[in-house]
């Protein structure tokens, strides 16, 4: 990234550059005629990361500029530019600002560097003064900003959007055992030592109460699917506290189905995302290549994906090993990364999407915007997407991390032109951008009369 001259917050803390406000139990809720001013805070900016919860956050960002409701929105989202965590938080462009942050201790998920924390990030809630802090994630930052927000002014409205089950596995919150890619379904301190040994099950007991104690500082939670809500409440988050509101999407109509030439079928299935052990890229792969030799012009995977080249070398051979021939064979079409502008073009040039993925899934950001281009998903049934595809109305369900019966499946869809028709009739447009802002807005009002 280029150096400007933006203002930024940093060791000389220049109150003349960032003007502080005291803190009084009126100073900032009601908003001014009811109006909300509003932070939203990420793990990362779609500008250096293109995950689907920094994507989420940012979009909404956006859609509350445009809420009548909505005074003023900000954006802060967690940077890394290759100097260091220096702890500096300063402009990326008008209302956008990067945090120079990182976590060095991810069992407790503290932050690397304390003094901003308490200092500069104080500092900025001073200067803008939300009414709403909207946060969506502390993986890279910590967890201590919470209660800094707090003690800034205990006024301030702090909604958290959940995109994962961080809180509850130090697993990446990814619930599976290590060792392995076995779904785990609950968490408790013995089983989580036995999954870190390192640690004692008291430590997974202290972490858990430590997550705890600030959770207790967030006054609304947002899960977007059910499941994800019902693995906190499991895990002992109030069920009162957490409101489900899916992630907006684009507004616009759906593309229409792809061109088919004489005697073509709708065979063209595509892979978006991340490919990491958990997506179950592999899956697939090992599915393609149980098709008889006869069978190899019936199906075609589009791999529009990322960052094999930053997984472990056994995965990342495995990935090569089983995609060679495949290509050889013209099963596989290796087309590589996208910017999201580009996500509908590409897109377009299917018929499926499919979603392997072995772990439970939130709501994963692929199926929605699948939907949006009213194209029907192949997902594996179980956590968020077995929720957010219905199977055999809009989509299709696969056992999850089964070769044989992904292949089933597979061929089942390129054997249908009839299926494929029925299931895309049975797509429901996601809401927009807008809609879900408006239901978050809503939300804080009802957090703020509380």
């Amino acid at each position: 990234m280029t150096r400007t001259s933006t203002p930024t917050m940093n060791s000389t803390r220049s109150k003349k550059a960032l003007p502080a406000a005291p803190a009084t139990a009126a100073s900032v809720f009601p908003p001014p005629g009811g109006r909300h001013r509003i932070l939203v805070m990420a793990h990362a900016h779609p500008d250096f990361s293109l995950g689907g919860g920094e994507i989420a956050a940012y979009n909404l960002f956006n859609a509350y500029r445009q809420d009548a409701e909505v005074q003023e929105a900000w954006f802060l989202a967690r940077a890394d530019r290759g100097r260091g965590v220096t702890g500096q938080i300063g402009l990326r462009r008008p209302k956008e600002y990067l945090w120079e942050q990182a976590v060095h201790d991810w069992h407790r998920m503290k932050a690397l560097h304390q003094e901003s924390v308490v200092t500069w990030f104080s500092d900025l809630i001073r200067a803008l003064k939300p009414t709403v802090v909207h946060t969506h994630h502390y993986a890279h930052l910590g967890l201590e900003y919470l209660r800094v927000i707090k003690q800034v002014d205990p006024n301030i409205k702090i909604v958290m959007t959940l995109h994962e089950y961080m809180a509850i596995c130090r697993n990446q919150g990814q619930m599976i055992k290590t060792g392995g890619f076995r779904l785990c379904s609950r968490s408790s301190p013995d089983d989580c030592a036995r999954c870190f040994p390192d640690s004692t099950p008291e430590d997974f007991w202290l972490r858990k109460h430590y997550f705890m104690s600030h959770f207790d500082l967030v006054d609304q939670f947002v899960s977007p699917s059910e499941f994800l809500r019902q693995r906190y409440i499991d895990w002992g988050l109030n069920a009162e506290k957490i409101t489900v509101i899916e992630n907006g999407q684009s507004d616009e109509e759906p593309l229409p189905p792809r061109a088919l030439a004489a005697g073509q079928a709708r065979n063209r299935f595509g892979f978006f995302g991340q490919i990491t052990p958990y997506k179950g890229l592999d899956v697939v792969l090992e599915a393609l290549a149980l098709l008889k030799e006869s069978d190899s012009d019936k199906i075609v995977l589009e791999v529009h994906g990322a960052n094999l080249e930053l997984q472990p070398d056994d995965y990342r051979k495995k990935v090569e090993r089983l995609r060679a021939p495949l290509m050889e064979r013209g099963v596989v079409q290796w087309v590589g990364p996208y910017q999201p502008h580009e996500l509908h073009s590409r897109m377009a040039g299917v018929d499926w999407v499919v979603v392997p993925s072995i772990w439970w899934e939130n709501s994963p950001m692929v199926i929605q915007e699948a939907f949006v281009c009213g194209r029907p998903l192949v997902v594996s049934d179980i956590g968020g997407m077995k929720e957010k595809v219905r199977n055999g109305v809009d989509g299709v369900h696969a056992s999850v991390g089964s070769a044989p019966q992904w292949k089933a499946a597979l061929m089942n869809c390129a054997t249908s032109t009839k299926n494929h028709e029925r299931l895309r009739a049975g797509i429901v447009r996601p809401e927009s951008h807008r809609s879900v802002a408006r239901r978050h807005c809503d939300l804080m009002s009802k957090a703020g009369r509380s």
